[in-house]
């Protein structure tokens, strides 16, 4: 099982800097929006750096493209956090281990970004009246999740057999999840997923095109 965590804490921070990066980011901006104010709060939130649409004026969040990273770092309240910081502790580990730390961040941000997309896109698409205020950094977890269904699939050699049902499991669970709660953003949770399963494929694609180049 790849996602058990048996590391000491000074080891898991040498293994995975990038990883603890991320978390220790989430958490310093967490404290600095509690600090000063309700984080579960819209405007609150909005003038932090929340993800933002405007149905008239601006449907998919572009005039102020910045709010499609910092919202990733941004959390509506402690169990939000704690959930998200946990299965980025545990989950994201062995994909830092696989992409190495370069590639490994880009697809974190890129995962995010598309999860925020996707959000906004299917609010257009709904004729969404009010605009659409997001936070949080599950865009980008549930593309480690899409990566690991990639390799579950198509590279099962990776993957022991419980980690594989790990993945379905956590998926599914996700999904409904997602659905039954309301302020839960599905989408942004597909767009994450669905980015990070292209992503892992694009990436694994060039690995196997080199090791086919230098064999």
């Amino acid at each position: 099982m790849i996602f058990l965590r048996y590391e000491s804490f000074r080891s898991y921070l040498k293994m995975y800097p990038v990883t603890s990066i991320l978390i220790l980011l989430n958490i310093i901006y967490f404290i600095v929006v509690l600090w000063n104010g309700d984080p579960n709060d819209s405007l609150h939130a909005y003038q932090y750096g929340a993800f933002a649409t405007d149905p008239v004026n601006d449907p998919f969040g572009l005039e102020q493209p910045w709010r499609y990273i910092t919202s990733m770092f941004m959390h509506a309240g402690f169990e939000h956090l704690l959930y998200n910081m946990f299965a980025l502790l545990v989950f994201a580990p062995p994909l830092e281990y696989l992409l190495k730390q370069t590639r490994y961040i880009i697809f974190y941000l890129l995962c995010g970004i598309a999860g925020n997309a996707m959000s906004a896109f299917v609010n257009v698409l709904q004729d969404d009246l009010y605009g659409h205020v997001g936070v949080g950094a599950s865009g980008a977890i549930y593309g480690v999740y899409g990566a690991f269904l990639f390799i579950s699939l198509f590279r099962k050699a990776q993957l022991d057999e419980s980690s594989r049902k790990t993945v379905y499991t956590i998926l599914i669970f996700g999904v409904i999840y997602s659905i039954v709660v309301a302020k839960v953003d599905l989408w942004a949770h597909v767009g994450g997923a669905l980015a990070g399963f292209l992503l892992y494929h694009f990436f694994d694609r060039i690995k196997t095109q080199k090791k086919q180049r230098y064999s």
